[in-house]
C-alpha cells in the first residue's frame, strides 16, 4: 500500500509519499518521496489578511505538481491539509475550491485543535509513561500539547510563529498567555518534565548540534545553539551554516518560543524526534483506510 500526505503550512508546503509494510501487529512506513517547497503563504496572510494573486498562481501550480506525483506513484490514498495561514486568509476557502477545480486535489483547512491531534499521532511512538509538554512551532501558530501516560490531556493553539510578525507588545502578551496556560497545570510544578520539540527550526538546530547518539538536547545546549546561530548574519547562515533562505530568517524567533515554553514548564531538556504533521497525517490516513488502530508503529524511515 502507498499513501501520500500534503502539509500546507505558513512557511512551506510539504509532500510525503510512503509505502506501508505490515508484519503481524507491527506496521512500518518507508519514505519513497519527500518534497518541501518554500511557498510562504503566511507572508501574505499575516500582513494583508489574504493570499496574493501571485502567490495563488504558484500555489495552484505546486498543487498540480504534487497531484501528478501522487498519480505517478499510484497511491491508494492521500490527505492534504492546510493550517494557520489558510485558516486566517480571507480568500482561503475560495483558493481551496479553485485548487480542487483546477487539479481535482481535495484540501481540508483544519483547526488548531485538529492539528494538535494529528501531531499526537506522530509523536506517540516516542512517549513513555511520564509527563511531557509538546511544542510545535509553525510559521503562523504554536501548538502546545500536554501528555501523561501516553495520553493527550490538554492542548492549545497560540497565534505566534516563526513567520507571523508580532509587535513587541503583542509578543509579550502572547508569551504571558502561554505562561499562564502552562503554569496553570499542576503537573509542571514537579521537576524532570521533558519537552518534545517538532518543527523545521528545532530540527535544524538539532542537526547543527551534531549529536552522535540520542535525540535530546539539554536546555543549556539549546540556549547556546541559539546564541551561536544568532552570531551569524542572515547571509552567513545561508552560506556558512547551509540554511535555506526561508529557514535562515526565522530560526531565531522560533528558537525563542521553544526556550520560553521550556522555562515556563520548568523543563531542563528537549527531545527532538524529527517528525511532524506530515507523519501524523500518514498514520491517521492508514488508520482510516485500514479501519485499524495503530497499536504499534515503526517510525518512518527514508528510502535506501
Amino acid at each position: 500500500m502507498k499513501l501520500a500526505a500534503i502539509d500546507i503550512g505558513s512557511n512551506a508546503i510539504r509532500l510525503q509519499i510512503v509505502k506501508v509494510y505490515k508484519e503481524k501487529s507491527l506496521v512500518s512506513f518507508k519514505r519513497l518521496q519527500f518534497l518541501r517547497f518554500p511557498l510562504r503563504l503566511g507572508k501574505d496572510v499575516f500582513a494583508d489578511g489574504k493570499i496574493s494573486f501571485a502567490t495563488q498562481e504558484k500555489f495552484v501550480k505546486l498543487m498540480a505538481t504534487f497531484k501528478n506525483l501522487i498519480d505517478l506513484y499510484e497511491v491508494e490514498g492521500y490527505t492534504a491539509v492546510a493550517t494557520s495561514a489558510m485558516r486566517e486568509a480571507k480568500n482561503g476557502k475560495s483558493i481551496r475550491d479553485l485548487i480542487q477545480k483546477k487539479t481535482s486535489l481535495k484540501l481540508e483547512i483544519i483547526s488548531g485543535k485538529k492539528e494538535a491531534k494529528i501531531l499526537y499521532k506522530a509523536i506517540i511512538p516516542f512517549l513513555k509513561s511520564k509527563p511531557y509538554i509538546h511544542v510545535d512551532v509553525g510559521g503562523g501558530s504554536t501548538e502546545l500539547n500536554l501528555f501523561l501516560d501516553k495520553k493527550l490531556l490538554k492542548s492549545k493553539s497560540f497565534n505566534i510563529g516563526s513567520v507571523r510578525k508580532l509587535h513587541k507588545e503583542e509578543r509579550i502578551e502572547t508569551f504571558k498567555e502561554m505562561k499562564n496556560w502552562v503554569s496553570g497545570m499542576e503537573i509542571f510544578n514537579q521537576k524532570n518534565i521533558t519537552t518534545i520539540g517538532t518543527g523545521g527550526n528545532i530540527n535544524k538546530l538539532f542537526k547543527i548540534a551534531n549529536k552522535e547518539k540520542g535525540n535530546t538536547l539539554p536546555f543549556t545546549e539549546l540556549k547556546a545553539l541559539r546564541a551561536y546561530v544568532n552570531e551569524y548574519s542572515l547571509k552567513e547562515r545561508i552560506s556558512q551554516l547551509k540554511m535555506n533562505p526561508d529557514r535562515a530568517d526565522v530560526i531565531i524567533p522560533a528558537s525563542e518560543i521553544y526556550l520560553k515554553v521550556m522555562t515556563f514548564a520548568n523543563s531542563d531538556r528537549i527531545m527532538v524526534p524529527q517528525v511532524g504533521l506530515k507523519d501524523g497525517l500518514i498514520y491517521e490516513l492508514y488508520e482510516n483506510l485500514s479501519n485499524r488502530h495503530l497499536a504499534d508503529v515503526a517510525v518512518l524511515t527514508n528510502e535506501d
